[in-house]
This record gives C-alpha cells, sequence and structure tokens, in this order.
C-alpha cells in the first residue's frame, strides 16, 4: 500500500461520516505551536489539543481524528537509520471523556491487523504495557484487553515509568500510563533479555496509545482524573513500510522515492551504496521544507526554531559533501520533496518560492564558511588532528567527522577521533541543560495565570489594531505562566506614546470588567461575523469564535476567563523586531 492510501485508510476509518467510528476529522495544526513554550515545534496531534484535554469542550465534540504533520528535534542525530525521522506524519485519534482503554486498544488492534485495513499479522504485533510503581499500579486492565484480541503473553512486555508513561507536559498536570505497539522484524533478538525498549533493531515502534486518566498534583502525588482521556498517535511511514516490501526501510516507501531519486541524479551515486547519507540529506531538507513552508514560516537563525533549521539544512551540505556534490543542490532537493505532498499540504506549493530563497541563501552563507574551515584545517594540518580540534571544525565550519578524516589520510595524518566523541558528549549534554530550561511552561504547566495571559493577548491585540490600524494582524505568540508574547505585523518601532495608548486601551477594558463570551459556529459564519483568524484549510467543520464586547473577536481554541476584570493590570515589558516587518511584545499581569 501507498502512503496516500494508508492516509486515507485512517480517515475512512475512523471518520464519522465514511466509518463506523464517529470520529469528527480535523485538520493538521502549524508545525509552530500556537501558545506553548514547551516545545519549538508540534511535536504530536496532541500539543493543539491541551485546552480540551484539561477539560475545555471542542466544537466538533468528544471523538476527533487527524493526520499532523510533526518535528521532532531529539531525533536529529538519530537519522541515519532505517525508521527515524526529523519531519514525519502522525495518525492520531482522541477520545475527550468518551470511550477508554479498551475501545482505545480494540479499534488500534482493528485498524492495524484487519486484513480490510493495514492487514499486519498478529503474530508480528508486540506490546508493551506499564509495569506499575508507587505511583501508578500496574496496568493489567491494558494487557487482558490485548490478549482477549489474541495478542500471547510472549509477545507483551511490561515496562517502567520511563518507558511506558506520558506526562505531565509541566510540572503538574494531566498524565498517565500508555501501551505502546511495535512490529517485530525477522532478525535475531539480542539477548536473553531482548525487548522493545532496548533499541538493537528487532523491533520498530508503530505507535502508542496514552491512557490520560491522572492528574500529577504540585506536591507530587497523583489523583485520578474525573474526564479520561484517550491520545492515541501512529507512524505513517513506519506502518506503510512494516506493510510493503522494505519493511526495516522508510526511505524505500513511495513518499521517499522522488526524493532520493533525485540525490541519485544530483550526486551520480546510487542510494544503496551511500544509505546513511542519503537519508540524512532526504530527511533534513524535508524536515526544512516543512519548517520553511508552514503557516508561520520560521527562517534560518541562531536561535529557537530558525536554528533547528539552519541546523538541518547545513547537515545536509554536509552530507552533500561526502557525496561529492560541490554546487547548490538544497533547492534541487526541495523541489522532489514538495512533489510528494503538496497535494496534502498545500501550503508547501504556496509558500515554495520562499522555501527556494531561503535554502539558497543559507546554502551560500554555509559554503563560504566552510571554505574558512578549509583554512583552519590546513593551518593544522602539519600534525595530527586533536579531538578538539576535530570537534571545532565541525561544531563552527560544519566538517563532518567523516570529512575530517578524509582530509586527514590524504595529509598521511590522524585524526583522534575518540577525543572527538568526548567533545561532541559535552556538547550534548551542555545542549540538554540548554534545552531544559527553553522547554519549560506552555499551556499544561498553570492553569489560571495562562488562563488570564491567554485573554489579555486577546485584549492586546485588538488595542494594538486600534491604535496602529486594522492592517495589523497576529503573526504568532507564545504563552507561559509569567508572561505573554504577541508577534504581530507591523514595519516599525511603536513609540512610546503608542505603547502608552495601548497599554491605557487594554486596561481600560480590564477595569469595564467585560463578559468573554464564547459561540460555536462554521469558518464561514465566524468570517462573516468579523472575527479574526487565518483562514483556509486549517480549521474544522466548527470553531470557537471568543468575544470580548464590541471590541475583540478571534477565532480561539485556549483557555479564557469569565470576565477582563479577573486578569489585573497590564503592563507592556518590551517591544522589539521578531523578523522582517513583524514585531513583538513581551508583557505581564500584575
Amino acid at each position: 500500500m501507498t502512503s496516500d492510501e494508508i492516509r486515507q485508510k485512517f480517515l475512512d476509518f475512523f471518520s464519522a461520516k465514511g466509518g463506523k467510528k464517529g470520529h469528527a476529522i480535523i485538520p493538521s495544526a502549524s508545525l509552530v505551536p500556537e501558545n506553548d513554550s514547551s516545545v519549538l515545534f508540534t511535536t504530536a496531534g496532541m500539543h493543539p489539543l491541551v485546552p480540551y484535554l484539561l477539560g475545555e469542550k471542542h466544537p466538533l465534540g468528544k471523538r476527533l481524528a487527524n493526520v499532523q504533520k510533526c518535528v521532532r528535534t531529539d531525533d536529529i542525530d538519530e537519522v541515519g537509520d532505517g525508521i527515524h525521522h526529523t519531519f514525519f506524519e502522525m495518525l492520531g485519534h482522541w477520545s475527550l471523556g468518551d470511550y477508554f482503554k479498551e475501545e482505545a486498544i480494540k479499534l488500534n488492534f482493528e485498524f492495524l491487523t484487519s486484513p480490510e485495513w493495514i492487514g499486519i499479522p498478529v503474530e508480528k504485533i508486540n506490546i508493551t504495557i506499564f509495569e506499575g510503581d508507587n505511583d501508578a499500579p500496574r496496568d493489567e486492565k491494558a494487557a487482558a484487553v490485548w490478549k482477549n484480541l489474541g495478542i500471547p503473553n510472549e509477545q507483551i512486555f511490561y515496562l517502567p515509568k520511563k518507558e511506558n508513561w506520558w506526562g505531565p507536559v509541566g510540572k503538574s498536570g494531566p498524565c498517565g500510563p500508555d501501551t505502546e505497539i511495535f512490529y517485530e522484524f525477522d532478525i535475531p533478538k539480542c539477548g536473553e533479555n531482548c525487548n522493545p525498549s532496548c533499541q538493537c533493531g528487532k523491533y520498530s515502534e508503530l505507535g502508542n496509545i496514552v491512557f490520560i486518566q491522572y492528574n500529577k498534583k504540585t506536591d507530587g502525588s497523583y489523583e485520578e482524573l474525573k474526564q479520561k482521556n484517550i491520545d492515541t498517535g501512529l507512524g505513517l511511514e513506519r506502518i506503510t513500510a512494516v506493510s510493503g516490501e522494505n519493511k526495516k526501510d522508510d526511505y524505500k516507501i513511495d513518499i521517499f522515492q522522488p526524493i532520493t531519486k533525485k540525490i541519485e541524479e544530483l550526486s551520480g551515486k546510487k542510494y544503496e551504496n551511500n544509505i546513511r547519507v542519503f537519508r540524512i540529506i532526504a530527511d533534513h531538507i524535508r524536515a526544512a521544507v516543512f519548517i520553511l513552508g508552514d503557516e508561520r514560516g520560521i527562517s534560518p537563525s541562531n536561535i529557537g526554531q530558525g536554528y533547528i533549521v539552519r541546523r538541518l539544512i547545513r547537515r545536509s551540505i554536509r552530507q552533500g559533501k561526502i557525496l561529492s556534490i560541490n554546487k547548490n543542490f538544497t533547492s534541487e532537493v526541495a523541489k522532489a520533496c514538495i512533489g510528494t505532498l503538496k497535494n496534502i499540504y498545500k501550503e508547501i506549493e504556496k509558500n515554495k518560492d520562499f522555501i527556494f530563497k531561503e535554502l539558497e541563501k543559507e546554502e551560500n552563507n554555509f559554503r563560504k564558511t566552510l571554505e574558512k574551515g578549509m583554512r583552519k584545517f590546513e593551518k593544522n594540518s602539519d600534525s595530527d588532528i586533536s579531538g578538539e580540534n576535530a570537534f571545532i571544525l565541525f561544531s563552527t565550519y560544519g566538517f563532518p567527522i567523516e570529512m575530517t578524516q578524509e582530509l586527514a589520510e590524504e595529509k598521511g595524518i590522524k585524526v583522534d577521533t575518540e577525543g572527538f566523541k568526548k567533545e561532541m558528549v559535552k556538547h550534548q549534554e551542555l545542549s540538554r541543560t540548554a534545552s531544559a530550561g527553553m522547554f519549560k511552561g506552555g499551556l499544561a504547566d498553570s492553569g489560571e495565570e495562562t488562563k488570564k495571559l491567554h485573554t489579555a493577548t486577546h485584549l492586546l491585540l485588538a488595542a494594538l489594531r486600534k491604535v496602529l490600524g486594522g492592517h495589523v494582524v497576529q503573526k504568532g505568540s507564545n504563552i507561559t505562566a509569567e508572561r505573554l508574547r504577541l508577534d504581530f505585523s507591523y514595519p516599525e518601532k511603536l513609540t512610546d506614546e503608542q505603547k502608552t495608548k495601548v497599554e491605557k486601551l487594554v486596561n481600560e477594558k480590564i477595569k469595564e470588567n467585560l463578559p468573554v463570551i464564547c459561540e460555536e459556529m462554521s469558518p464561514k459564519e465566524a468570517e462573516k461575523s468579523g472575527a479574526l483568524g487565518e483562514f483556509g484549510h486549517k480549521y474544522g467543520e466548527k470553531v470557537k469564535v471568543y468575544s470580548i464586547n464590541n471590541f475583540s473577536r478571534e477565532i480561539c481554541g485556549g483557555p479564557h476567563v469569565e470576565k477582563t476584570g479577573e486578569l489585573g493590570e497590564f503592563k507592556i515589558k518590551k517591544e522589539e523586531a521578531s523578523s522582517a516587518r513583524v514585531r513583538r511584545i513581551k508583557a505581564i499581569i500584575l
């Protein structure tokens, strides 16, 4: 089966219209999360649904399903094997206080194993279950359901919280055990204790079902949730691979074939002889295409999401060097990427000129950096290359260690690869430490403070449009429990007078104690009513529109206070440039 067929089968299986499972199909959200500082990118379909998992009523009901575009930066260094990807598509379905463990497991079993749908043999399915600890008991209920469906004991593994538990996103909030579904390859076990968690290559995770049944309190204890939810995610690429002939190689499925063929054409080399390098280029350019082409398109930079794009592009160029591609090539590979999915994700076709321009610019800049690196190498090539210098060539000038070794061999000198590995480990530890601070916060972190700041963001945007003009639109937002951040279209720095007017206007609306009204309607009705929103394919059949008197009217799914008087005093802390013709305001509630 092709990826298109599996994507459609999933939607047909769960659809309220075409299928018997009664799920409303919702569109894929942006890759750049709105109002969530816990991650740089949308890493799963649940991220846009956090408010509804926390109890907000979804306009389309309690059963939802979609195909979500995702980016996971944790896997960048893992890319190169047959199953890891930076960008991937996740098949997801959710129950918001409706069905729970038994029905969720049965739905996934039917979809994956029934000949009518995917048809994976039951003997190839392996399951992991939460083994239990002091916080929550062993999940015997989930295990019993799998056994009743015909999964034998030897294909069920009980694993600790590290492997089979989700959440909370912050220090407290919704969480619970999960059950994970693995495909078993026809290769020997790595040892007596071989199981799906050991990463030996015998098992490939197809997806997981999270049972969101607990709330972790701030004191570290757990309590049962009144609304128990299901959050399920299945990997499209992996399911496509295991349902076909090339079970261990996702990069041989239909959506990757045009990309690898283009790399073969550009390099004059074959995929089979350069597997790891081809996979990295194909994966990284594809991920860069989707980040650059997203509705909230991100340009390469040295911070945040922009840094990830830069890293992906530059790592691709370095791999291209190994294939002896010495001219600009990323745009050509990008064209092949766009061709494979432009009918599913129309934004990458719509924004292709921006994608190509940014790739060319980044490639030109990086090639100049590589030239400086060659000069650095020549300067240190009279003797063996230390691990520290090899790492400087890698981190500062973009030289992969393979390239440094190749150049050293030509000179008849050696490279301290062990020293290089130690430097790399130190670098990764520092990165993890830095990331830990960067990813704190998010909607799940703090209920009341987030609600206040989320509502204040609506007032801020409305005030900006009153003071600066109706052409001002939101370009992104990020909310933690401590502050709000709003990006908006405006070409100039705001004057002190303008900032004072905006601040004063927001505080006037807070003092008026205006009601915050929520209505459900179709996107067309919302647009007609004057609600602000990014109209197009991103909404489902119904949306929530939040109105604050005649002052603010926006499509939104986040948490809100009932009256503006709950907010407190609004204070702008900083106003600065975000990108070309986009300004950024950071503000707090006192």
